[in-house]
């Protein structure tokens, strides 16, 4: 399973954040390796340097093989928040959408 960051110019999207990404998506998803062929993570600061609060925005997207891609987005004050967030969530809709091709 490939990790693909994005970042917008509020962002730097340096190794440690990479690294972290890449840590959170393989623990969260790891149970639906042998299904989901990439997982594309854009992050973005939507006030930019502003201060306040939910202004941190995580989209991920999970490409499946042979099937469409299913998405799963967190708004959260921090940015490990929103990652978090957005693998938790993630998690379930792929469940919830390979659970009923098992049934």
């Amino acid at each position: 399973m490939k990790v693909q960051l994005n970042t917008d110019h509020h962002l730097r999207g340096d190794q440690s954040l990479a690294q972290h990404v890449e840590g959170v998506v393989d623990h969260s998803l790891s149970r639906f390796r042998d299904q989901v062929t990439r997982v594309e993570v854009h992050l973005r600061d939507v006030n930019g340097a502003k201060a306040g609060g939910g202004d941190k925005h995580c989209t991920m997207e999970a490409r499946l093989e042979g099937r469409p891609p299913v998405a799963a987005t967190e708004d959260a004050d921090t940015m490990r928040g929103a990652i978090s967030g957005a693998a938790r969530k993630l998690q379930r809709v792929l469940a919830s959408s390979l659970g009923r091709l098992s049934s």
